[in-house]
């Protein structure tokens, strides 16, 4: 294979960008664009007139059958990923889905099995793993250079969204049409890096309001705190109703504080460890010394989705290792999941030992009760013919 013949589902915003930047912009060296798919007679006038010569289509399974295209990219609504993405493995496509991997880890768990049963290159949008600032926090916790973490605190309320926004659509900021509010629609990246960054917590407590600042019937305003397997602990709060808001992330450990704000990296370096301190030091008051450095990382925000095209187009031809794999999706949903839950049963969620199905159960009763127009019913189904 000398070139990724792609096939696009979906042509919102995002589907729609990614055709620019494959087709129109040649920003993804061995992509083309070979095929689009949508349900919409207006996006299908928008391709005919935008994307001259690619193949349209208006159902997803008729473009998986057609032998146009190697590979799929879904960016279709957020409960339809898992399904369109098992269907394009059992037609022997390699899969690329826009975030969330799912609504519900129930659903993305049988996404990662059909992946799994596949010898297929399986990858998730998670743009934001190319940003240098982000890498770079990786790179300083996990090299062991920040030391044991102790604590992390993001506070994430620069998400501000007025009312019109939830009213600009329908199926927006509902249980039936979206899943959720803030945690499923503009947290996903945030709880992804969380994870990718200092690991997964073990267990989390949450406190959520839904319709706290709007009239909705989603969460627009979350604190949790999270507990993880070495003692460490956790606090993550994010909202859609504060202006004008905040995104700092402080992360504690024995050798000192990394900070980031405004795409800033600043590390409060010991110089040595905390607990070796307390050990040899016989002064009441005394701490250890601690330099204050600015640790250089770009501040352009890296390639973002192009990025992420890239890795998946070399992952296929040549066998580059994934930035984001597919697979690593249920990570960052697994803990919006439970923050969810902590809330619904007032109580503790134990990531370690989920309990997928009753989660499910209580989000159907959300569902059922939904506020949507379209009243979608959304249990698990074969959503294979609907784009």
């Amino acid at each position: 294979m000398k070139e990724v013949k792609l096939g696009i589902i979906g042509l919102g915003n995002m589907g729609s960008g990614h055709c620019m930047s494959i087709h129109i912009q040649h920003k993804v060296p061995g992509m083309i664009l070979a095929a689009v798919c949508d349900i919409s007679a207006e996006r299908r006038e928008w391709a005919e007139q935008e994307l001259p010569g690619v193949p349209f289509f208006a159902n997803a399974e008729d473009m998986y059958k057609s032998g146009l295209i190697d590979a799929v990219l879904i960016a279709v609504p957020h409960y339809d990923h898992p399904a369109l993405a098992i269907s394009g493995f059992e037609h022997g496509l390699h899969v690329l889905v826009e975030k969330p991997a799912g609504v519900y880890t129930k659903q993305v768990l049988e996404m990662n099995a059909a992946a799994a049963k596949s010898d297929k290159v399986f990858g998730i949008m998670y743009n934001q793993r190319t940003n240098p600032v982000f890498q770079k926090v990786r790179d300083l916790v996990q090299s062991g250079e920040l030391g044991e973490m102790k604590r992390v605190v993001w506070i994430i309320t620069d998400w501000y969204r007025p009312q019109a926004y939830h009213d600009s659509g329908s199926w927006r900021s509902t249980w039936s049409g979206e899943g959720g509010g803030t945690l499923i629609n503009q947290n996903p990246h945030n709880l992804d890096l969380i994870q990718w960054m200092l690991g997964m917590p073990k267990r989390v407590r949450s406190f959520v309001s839904f319709g706290k600042y709007y009239n909705i019937e989603v969460e627009d305003d979350v604190t949790a705190y999270f507990e993880y397997e070495n003692g460490a602990s956790g606090l993550y709060i994010t909202s859609t109703g504060e202006a004008p808001g905040t995104n700092r992330l402080e992360v504690s450990g024995d050798m000192g504080k990394i900070v980031v704000e405004n795409n800033i990296i600043t590390f409060h370096r010991n110089r040595v460890s905390e607990r070796e301190h307390n050990r040899v030091n016989t002064a009441p008051f005394a701490k250890p010394e601690s330099w204050v450095c600015e640790i250089p990382a770009s501040t352009d925000g890296g390639e973002q989705h192009v990025g992420i095209l890239k890795n998946f187009a070399k992952a296929i031809l040549n066998g580059e290792k994934l930035l984001a794999p597919g697979e690593e999706g249920i990570n960052g949903l697994l803990i919006s999941n439970a923050i969810h839950y902590s809330t619904w049963v007032d109580g503790w969620a134990d990531l370690e030992n989920f309990n997928h199905e009753h989660f499910y159960e209580l989000l159907q009763e959300k569902i059922n009760t939904s506020t949507e127009k379209k009243n979608v019913n959304r249990q698990v189904a074969d959503l294979k013919g609907t784009y």
